[in-house]
């Protein structure tokens, strides 16, 4: 009973916090007024910069190899060389491929035969059609002999009107049935012809869509069935198709000499000129197709190879094409400063000056020699405001 009367309360636990260390937790709150104060100083710097020293807009413009007639172009357009005079030979007949004359890249003659099918059920039909026709024509003899006899009986009255009406039925018969037989024969010979498989035009092999072995139909009517055997094109009928904007269309006319430079060789420049304005628009592009002539090329230049097209306004000077393409820039980001020339790049969100050395004035546009390289993006119009290390921000 004494042990039920004891004093529980004091296994009680005592939960009140005591600071045993207050010289601890004031350092602490000390550290986290620093810390704040920090935060809040950035917080004015950030926010004075802002309002007193905002990053400037700037346009960037890139520096690119140029010929140097493009001093008198009026447009400039992108676009592939492309044959006029292309086709896909394929053979009007169906059967298996035996024989394959040609492969990429060799030239070839109008009718020449550059392909063949099987034709061994072909030159059977046509033995028989000729067999059929040589005994019509032995038939024909004796029909027009019977026709003869019974035609002079009837002079002497050994004969009747109806055996001469069967003689000339049966000469009729025999006339038509080798009618008939030059006909099958007219056919297997063009049977046969269609399984030689000849060139359209004059020109080279572009693709070779079939080999010895492959089955070859019109159409490609079965599943593994080859329609074309070879692509030709021919290489004189090269022009460049480039597309135009509406808005410039009318800086084009027929005629106009050209710059024709391919992507594959930039320092080599071809003479050219328009040929052809079609008269469509691409209404997704908003463009039209124009169609620039080689007033002469060589055979670097290739069917669907990557060109750019100078339109020029006055007739080209052929003694420019042999020079090679140089560097410009355009003149309004070109500003003299200490003495020097020189364009800002932009690094980190910051201008960056570089000094450069200039050469000849070509219109909106000015040659650097030295201090930059082709593709790089640098400030247009240049302002007092733009200095080495200033903030901008790109539009």
């Amino acid at each position: 009973m004494e042990t039920k009367k004891a004093d529980l309360s004091a296994l009680k636990i005592d939960r009140t916090s005591k600071d045993d260390n207050p010289t601890k937790a004031k350092y602490f709150k000390f550290l986290l007024g620093i810390v704040a104060a920090l935060i809040i100083v950035y917080l004015i710097v950030i926010a004075y910069q802002a309002l007193f020293n905002p990053a400037i807009e700037v346009k960037l413009v890139t520096a690119v190899m140029q010929s140097q007639s493009q001093s008198d172009a009026v447009l400039t357009a992108n676009g592939y060389v492309v044959a006029q005079r292309k086709a896909a030979v394929a053979s009007k007949g169906m059967g298996k491929l035996v024989y394959l004359g040609v492969v990429e890249g060799d030239r070839v003659v109008k009718d020449q035969v550059i392909a063949r099918l099987e034709d061994n059920d072909i030159k059977a039909q046509l033995e028989q059609a000729k067999a059929t026709l040589m005994f019509n024509q032995a038939d024909l003899m004796d029909a027009e002999n019977t026709f003869s006899r019974v035609n002079e009986l009837l002079k002497s009255g050994a004969s009747t009107p109806a055996e001469i009406d069967l003689a000339d039925s049966r000469l009729k018969r025999v006339k038509a049935s080798i009618e008939l037989a030059k006909a099958q024969i007219m056919a297997a010979e063009v049977a046969m012809e269609n399984t030689l498989i000849r060139a359209p035009f004059n020109g080279t092999v572009l693709t070779k869509n079939a080999d010895v072995g492959e089955i070859v139909a019109p159409l490609a009517a079965g599943v593994n069935s080859k329609a074309a055997v070879v692509t030709i094109a021919d290489m004189t009928s090269l022009q460049v198709e480039a597309d135009v904007s509406e808005s410039n269309i009318e800086k084009i006319l027929l005629e106009q000499d050209c710059e024709i430079r391919l992507d594959a060789y930039p320092d080599n420049a071809y003479p050219g000129f328009v040929d052809k304005i079609v008269p469509t628009a691409d209404r997704a592009k908003a463009t039209v197709m124009v169609k620039v002539g080689f007033k002469r090329y060589d055979k670097r230049v290739l069917p669907e190879m990557s060109a750019k097209v100078v339109f020029l306004r006055g007739a080209i000077d052929e003694s420019q094409l042999v020079k090679k393409q140089i560097l410009v820039v355009d003149k309004s980001t070109v500003v003299t400063r200490n003495g020097k020339q020189v364009v800002y790049l932009v690094r980190d969100d910051k201008a960056f000056e570089v000094i450069i050395e200039t050469g000849k004035d070509m219109g909106s546009y000015i040659e650097v020699k030295s201090g930059l390289m082709n593709g790089d993006r640098v400030i247009e119009k240049v302002s007092d405001k733009i200095l080495d290390g200033v903030k901008v921000t790109i539009k």
